[in-house]
């Protein structure tokens, strides 16, 4: 019973792995050698289907000779995948890195018959320790790096895409990377040998014009098109996936025999034969078309139709031929050779995608075999065609006809006498240069000291080519300098004349002035990458800096640029109000200003209207770029003068550092530079922000607010609010000023100094300021007409900047007081001082204006700015207002002192003083004292609703304890 129970267990475990079907024997392991460049994992691998979407194996066995077992589940659920197994041993102590390839297609064992014509092979690798393959991007293959620990042996279980694996190697990285070189450079030179036979067969096509030559040059161009397929250029230039390849490779395979038969038609000329050859022709070849369009739908057929197609083409063709050539046909006899050649080469690829040769260089000789083949058909065509010497004598007459229609055009005619090296130009172009009749006769070697120097090496290389190849043509651009110094671009366009020894005996062409196309076309590559009026970089060529820039801070830790956005604060105001010629001195002012800051190694451009950006490399530590953009800030606030005015400045400007996790694409660190700058605006701009990425979330509420903010007063959010003005002589209301308040009905309570900043960048400002004219007018109508006073009740409104450039303004104004029938000077516009001396000519003909109609005008934060009391007593202010700064400054008797210089000066002027900022009854007796007639702060309360505000009126305020 004992040994029953011992071997119990051991029966149910095989039965129930019989049960479910997974395989459970341990995977042999390959040992890696240190030294070997490549192993060939292909009969190593054991390959396992209809396991379901997880298989179970057992790996090999480890150091300790311990056989453990592995599950791994497919990346689909429900997926049926085939899978292989295999199994690696490092040995030495050192650690290993390989890579897994397994090529997409392999013309070697691909088959005839329903051929694999390639596909992705691996899904993914797992392995049964340590890290899993890193798949690596390679269009060519399925590439997985993997790392052996020294003495580990891992087992690998892969996850197919196809049921079917050609190949699969282990090789080291160095060495893949210089068998891709390799093959890379031969398969370079392959395209390259087949794309300029495929050219110059098209080229002679339409020079001679005869039918064997298109049939030749649709030859050569289905097999430049095959090898860019095989050889993977095919998927590099037009972006096709792997997958597709397979559609492609099917329909050149078809294109292939499709041309094959065209040519071997034309060139043994069948038609005059036999009818039934052309009509046999006809068929077959409209017969392997369509065979590319069934490419489309199952390529493994089509491609495998076309295989035998070529293979059969290649056997008819060849007792075609072998029978022409024995009746005496020259054409025939002049294709044996390469007609045999061509059956070696159809044998050869039949050993291959049969597996019988099975060789990693099979596939590129094969191909390389093929452009030979056109090389010789091409050969073959052109000594058919040649033999009689027509083309000689076609293209002497040919000469002679061109030189009569470039007489008769006035061209510069180009000759050079090959034979004795003599050159004749017309001497049009001697005048033209300003030389003597004669200068540029002579030996070709005399043009080099008038060339350019960087292009004598290109004209020697002309010259040269066209005599050693005995064909082709000339059409190169060279500069010729002239006799005053200056250089002028030549086109030349030339071809030889080959004599009857097959030698080159003239180059014969026209000599044309391009000077004005070449400028105009460095003007345009010029404008297309720099601002028209600035001369600086614009977006693009910023942007592509910028790339550079942070691609090399990504290998260079100590390179860390900082982008920096320049905008000139309330730019479209000065434009507005002095003109846009003004606006373009400023712009160009500072840009040079700018200039002459940065280091040469620093990119400054132009990105927009007023916007400037400088990707700056030359400072890396945060305080000296700050400082670096205080110094900007403080050179640009110097006034500019502009037809004898002066203009002044003030930017903001945005800094966003370096930082790789905030900065992976060159959008992001422009586009955080400029949040900066926004934040740097929004609190009045002349101020530096430096970016934080707390200020994205907060920008996208700003955006959402501002969106909202649109909608507001159409919703009746935006309430009127009335802050109360006290007459200090018997403490009685003497007006209010207008306030605004956002009811926001997610937020709550929003006041104006949060959102009026946002309304004057939008636009909307002009909206809530004609909502704020027209409501306040009317209680104020309401309350001049419920309360008989002498002197009426004022309300005081705030005037923007948008408005004060609006021509409308005054009309507006005018509107409300005719429709409210208002006193006289009791609806007031109020302005701030550095907004009224921003432009004090235009300022001073508005507020007349304004006076004219009827409205008061009053004078906001006296003292804050930078007025000129010149000005002042120019304007028809009717009373100014102290900021609450100087009411509020500590110093005593000082104080005093200041306040009634001001009280004292607005009375000269014949203007009335209201103070802001009275807190206290102590505040309100002391400017009583001084002479100031109104006073407004918190002594008086808060801001009044409407309703509140109508309670008020009337009564006589208080201050408030």
């Amino acid at each position: 019973m004992r040994p029953f129970r011992l071997v119990l267990p051991l029966l149910l475990a095989i039965f129930a792995w019989l049960a479910i079907g997974l395989p459970a024997g341990a995977v042999e392991s390959v040992r890696v050698p240190p030294d070997a460049s490549a192993i060939d994992l292909t009969r190593w691998v054991e390959t396992y289907s209809n396991q379901g979407d997880r298989i179970q194996v057992s790996t090999a066995p480890g150091s300790d000779g311990i056989v453990r077992r592995i599950e791994v589940h497919a990346r689909e659920q429900g997926a049926r995948p085939s899978w292989i197994v295999f199994a690696l041993t490092n040995d030495t102590d050192e650690q290993m890195e390989r890579l897994i390839v397994a090529p997409h297609f392999r013309m070697v064992n691909s088959g005839v018959i329903w051929p694999d014509l390639g596909s992705e092979r691996i899904t993914e690798i797992t392995a049964s320790q340590g890290e899993a393959p890193e798949k690596q991007e390679n269009s060519d293959a399925d590439v997985f790096k993997l790392t052996l620990d020294p003495g580990a042996t891992v087992t690998y279980v892969a996850e197919l895409k196809t049921p079917k694996l050609p190949q699969l190697y282990l090789w080291e990285p160095e060495s893949y990377k210089d068998k891709t070189n390799s093959l890379t450079l031969y398969q370079g030179i392959v395209i390259g040998i087949a794309g300029l036979l495929a050219l110059f067969l098209t080229i002679v096509f339409v020079v001679k014009g005869a039918v064997i030559f298109p049939a030749a040059a649709a030859l050569a161009w289905a097999v430049l098109a095959y090898v860019s397929i095989d050889f993977g250029f095919w998927s590099k230039i037009f972006g096709t996936e792997a997958n597709a390849d397979r559609i492609w490779r099917a329909g050149a395979e078809t294109v292939l025999a499709a041309t094959l038969v065209v040519f071997l038609f034309a060139y043994l000329n069948l038609s005059r034969w036999h009818v039934r050859a052309s009509q046999l022709a006809v068929v077959w070849i409209v017969f392997l078309l369509a065979l590319a369009g069934l490419a489309v739908y199952d390529a493994p057929v089509a491609s495998g139709v076309a295989r035998i197609s070529l293979a059969t083409i290649a056997g008819v063709g060849f007792i075609l031929v072998v029978y022409l050539a024995t009746h005496g046909i020259e054409r025939a006899v002049m294709l044996i050779p390469t007609w045999l050649l061509l059956m070696v080469w159809v044998a050869a690829a039949g050993f291959t995608v049969t597996g019988s040769i099975n060789n990693d260089l099979a596939s590129p000789a094969l191909l390389g075999g093929l452009v030979l083949l056109v090389m010789l058909i091409g050969f073959t065509i052109m000594q058919s065609a040649f033999a009689a010497g027509g083309v000689a004598h076609g293209a002497i007459t040919d000469v002679e006809r061109k030189a009569l229609a470039l007489t008769g055009a006035n061209e510069i005619i180009f000759d050079w006498d090959v034979v004795s090296d003599q050159i004749y130009v017309s001497p049009e172009i001697e005048e033209h240069l300003g030389l003597s009749r004669g200068a540029l006769e002579g030996p070709a070697s005399s043009w080099i000291n008038i060339l350019h120097p960087q292009e004598r090496d290109r004209y020697r290389a002309c010259l040269d080519t066209v005599i050693e190849q005995r064909r082709g043509r000339i059409a190169q651009d060279f500069r010729l300098h002239a006799a005053d110094g200056h250089y002028f671009w030549f086109r030349l366009r030339a071809r030889p004349v080959v004599g009857p020894d097959g030698q080159v005996v003239r180059l014969v062409g026209t000599l044309a002035d391009v000077t004005d196309q070449k400028n105009a076309l460095e003007r345009l590559l010029h404008d297309a990458v720099h601002d028209n009026l600035t001369g600086l970089p614009n977006r693009e060529i910023f942007f592509d800096r910028l790339d550079m820039s942070l691609t090399l801070a990504e290998t260079h830790e100590a390179h860390r640029p900082t982008v920096i956005c320049i905008d000139i604060d309330r730019f479209k105001r000065i434009n507005d109000s002095v003109g846009v010629s003004a606006g373009d001195s400023i712009l160009l002012t500072v840009a040079r200003r700018l200039g002459r800051i940065l280091q040469p190694r620093d990119t400054l451009a132009r990105i927009s209207n007023d916007l400037f950006a400088i990707i700056l490399v030359s400072q890396d530590q945060t305080e000296a770029i700050v400082a670096l953009a205080d110094r900007i800030r403080r050179t640009l606030s110097t006034p500019v003068t502009f037809a004898n005015r002066e203009i002044g400045l003030s930017v903001s400007i945005g800094i966003a550092l370096y930082d790789p996790q905030w900065h992976p694409k060159r959008e992001d660190m422009l586009k955080d530079a400029e949040i900066a700058m926004r934040y740097a605006k929004r609190d009045g701009g002349g101020r530096i922000e430096v970016f934080r990425p707390s200020m994205r979330s907060q920008t996208s509420n700003q955006q959402a607010l501002e969106s909202e903010l649109r909608r507001a007063i159409d919703r009746d959010e935006i309430k009127l609010l009335f802050l109360p003005v006290v007459r200090l002589q018997d403490r009685t209301v003497a007006g209010f000023e207008t306030m605004l308040r956002w009811q926001h009905p997610r937020i709550g309570k929003i006041e104006q100094g949060d959102f009026l900043p946002l309304a004057e960048d939008t636009g909307l400002s002009i909206d809530l300021s004609l909502f704020v004219l027209q409501r306040a007018a009317r209680e104020l109508a309401a309350w001049q007409k419920a309360l008989v006073v002498d002197p009426p009740i004022f309300v005081t409104v705030n005037v923007s900047s948008r408005q004060l450039l609006r021509n409308d303004l005054v009309t507006d104004v005018k509107n409300v007081l005719t429709r409210a029938h208002l006193a006289p000077g009791s609806f007031r516009l109020e302005m701030s001082e550095t907004l009224a001396m921003e432009n004090p000519e235009f300022t001073s003909q508005l507020l007349g204006r304004l006076k004219d109609v009827g409205a008061g005008l009053s004078l906001d934060d006296f003292g804050s700015g930078y007025s000129s009391l010149a000005y002042l007593q120019r304007f028809p202010f009717d009373s100014i207002k102290i900021d609450r700064a100087f009411v509020r400054q500590e110093g005593g008797g000082d104080r005093a002192a200041m306040l009634r210089s001001i009280v004292s000066l607005a009375h000269d002027f014949g203007m009335e003083v209201i103070a802001e900022g009275a807190e206290n009854e102590s505040d309100v007796i002391e400017l009583s004292q001084i002479g100031c007639e109104y006073a407004q702060g918190f002594a008086f309360g808060q801001p009044l609703t409407t309703s509140d505000a109508r309670k008020l009126v009337g009564a006589a305020a208080e201050p408030v304890a």
